[in-house]
């Protein structure tokens, strides 16, 4: 996977790791649940730095908007070269996969990778997110994903269809603290 990935990227996604980590211990996740933690972030970004066609190869566009913009296909595609790989737990899956557009509220280790890649140490934001996450990883969840929906409707840019249904599985259950 190392190779795959720019030195950049790669120091990245040991910062997610190490972030999702420290979520998930904090949120008190089982040494299963840890491990599932550990394996999905380092697995995340593993198709982050690939072309466009190599992208679309992997993970074909299942909408205009994945067509048009492949780089949203890079969790989908990391989730096709982790079962290439020989990964076959479901729940690491869904959280390489689930970490560009979200994971319905509850998928724990999804969670703790989605916050992690938003809020780690080196992108110099959300810090207020992360430390959020260290108490409660549900809240901190629900509001990343709020923000990014909010941001993507306030630019005029389009909202994945698995977005939104991220958004809706906590907003919908008449959660709107996010």
């Amino acid at each position: 996977m190392r190779a795959a990935v720019t030195e950049e990227r790669f120091g990245h996604i040991l910062r997610v790791a190490q972030t999702a980590l420290a979520i998930g211990k904090s949120n008190g996740f089982s040494d299963e649940e840890l491990e599932e933690v550990a394996l999905a972030a380092v697995l995340h970004d593993a198709a982050r730095d690939m072309r466009d066609e190599q992208l679309k190869h992997l993970a074909p566009p299942e909408c205009e908007l994945e067509a048009e913009h492949p780089i949203v296909l890079h969790g989908r595609a990391a989730r096709t070269l982790a079962e290439r790989w020989g990964v076959t737990d479901e729940v690491v899956l869904e959280a390489v996969e689930g970490h560009v557009f979200g994971v319905p509220d509850g998928h724990m280790v999804g969670m703790s990778v989605y916050v992690a890649d938003v809020c780690e140490p080196g992108r110099g934001v959300n810090d207020d997110l992360r430390e959020l996450a260290m108490l409660d990883l549900g809240a901190a969840y629900r509001q990343a994903v709020a923000s990014k929906v909010e941001y993507l409707r306030r630019t005029g840019k389009p909202v994945h269809h698995a977005t939104l249904a991220a958004y809706h599985s906590f907003s919908s259950a008449g959660r709107h603290d996010a």
